[in-house]
């Protein structure tokens, strides 16, 4: 007898606690349990248009990542001179293998020191350095133009003559 009763208590706080849950005004089981699934199918169709959205943002990214990866920049070079031999370089261009040692390479041939650089390869390759000439007459017009052609002598493109300058060492 108590087993029962107990079961019969358990089922009513159960169908309670259905009630509650669904917004049902209903005291009957199988009201209960008609709200109960179909508050159930609702949420699974709410879960569905989440799980939907959540792709097509996951696809859109997809394709925003991959248009970026296409994107090809341009070769930009940009020197400002911070006084008599002292240079502020940026350079932006697409990634490349030897980048890097190419633009190094430019600097050393025209007797460049690397005062202090910042290197990035996220979305391309970027540098931005401050470099001291051993000859103080060097021009801005001198810098950029060697840092072109190492650029650009790094991506394939035709070989063009090296800076003709010798450092004394």
């Amino acid at each position: 007898m108590a087993c029962r009763v107990q079961k019969r208590i358990s089922l009513r706080r159960k169908l309670h606690i259905l009630r509650v849950l669904t917004s049902s005004n209903s005291a009957k089981r199988t009201s209960i349990a008609n709200s109960t699934v179909l508050r159930l199918y609702k949420l699974k169709l709410a879960l569905e248009t989440v799980k939907r959205h959540y792709e097509n943002l996951l696809a859109t990214r997809g394709e925003h990542i991959n248009l970026l990866n296409h994107v090809k920049e341009n070769k930009d070079v940009k020197i400002e001179k911070v006084r008599a031999g002292t240079f502020m370089v940026k350079v932006t261009c697409e990634k490349g293998s030897n980048t890097l040692v190419a633009i190094l390479e430019a600097f050393d041939e025209m007797c460049l020191n690397v005062q202090q650089a910042k290197v990035s390869c996220e979305n391309g390759f970027s540098l931005e350095a401050i470099v001291v000439a051993e000859d103080q007459t060097l021009d801005v017009r001198d810098v950029s133009e060697a840092l072109v052609k190492a650029i650009g002598k790094q991506s394939g493109e035709k070989d063009l003559p090296k800076f003709d300058k010798k450092c004394d060492l």
